[in-house]
């Protein structure tokens, strides 16, 4: 069976239809297209025989539609979120904290409530479907925790699609109403489990991060696939 803890993707969760619009509207119209035609990395490489024998994650998850926890539930181990004013350096930062977790000290709902905290507060643009839809349901985060599971992640690069300088290019303004900018993160995340289990594997995200004038940046939506 093969590891999938869904920040990972695995879920495949979109963009809600409302927010997608909103989003590409103001931002990034031509990504529709190539939405559809790019799936989410599921990485190979080394590790393969190992990953055989860790929980796998089903191919659709109910957390996608689930409320966000309250922020008493806490954040265990998650990452929190930096101060940062720059698109790029803040989708490196998110995809990191996306890229990792640890079902020994950090619960399910502390889990969404650490990612929870780096969505932006507008709820015009903020796609909490698509984040929280990449966090397995209940049972299968139990079974990972019965394995000690647990995942780091690292970033190699970052960089805005061409679709989006392309994009942005022919209308400059557009960014000026929700300044939403599309961030590509390439990396690596390795994973670990009970008797020495593991594995890595080589992620990639697109990530929707807004970051207004004078303001830290934070995130929207991670899109559905991945443009480079």
């Amino acid at each position: 069976m093969r590891n999938r803890f869904p920040t990972l993707s695995s879920y495949g969760i979109g963009w809600s239809a409302n927010k997608r619009i909103a989003i590409v509207a103001l931002v990034v119209t031509v990504l529709l297209a190539i939405a559809a035609t790019v799936a989410w990395l599921s990485g190979s490489g080394g590790g393969q025989q190992d990953r055989d024998h860790a929980v796998p994650a089903p191919a659709n998850s109910p957390a996608s539609s689930e409320a966000a926890p309250k922020p008493a539930a806490g954040s265990g181990s998650v990452l929190k979120p930096p101060q940062i004013a720059e698109p790029v350096a803040y989708a490196k930062a998110a995809a990191q904290m996306l890229w990792s977790y640890d079902t020994r000290d950090t619960s399910r709902d502390q889990q969404l409530a650490g990612m929870r905290a780096w969505m932006t507060e507008e709820t015009k643009y903020a796609d909490w479907a698509s984040v929280s839809g990449q966090v397995p349901d209940p049972v299968l985060w139990s079974r990972m925790a019965d394995q000690d599971q647990h995942a780091t992640g690292t970033v190699t690069e970052g960089h805005y699609p061409g679709a989006f300088k392309q994009a942005l290019a022919e209308d400059p303004s557009a960014i000026t109403e929700a300044y939403i900018y599309v961030v590509t993160v390439n990396g690596k995340q390795q994973i670990a489990w009970k008797k020495g289990g593991g594995g890595a594997e080589e992620r990639a995200v697109t990530l929707a991060v807004q970051c207004r004038p004078n303001h830290d940046c934070s995130l929207a939506a991670i899109a559905p696939s991945v443009t480079q």
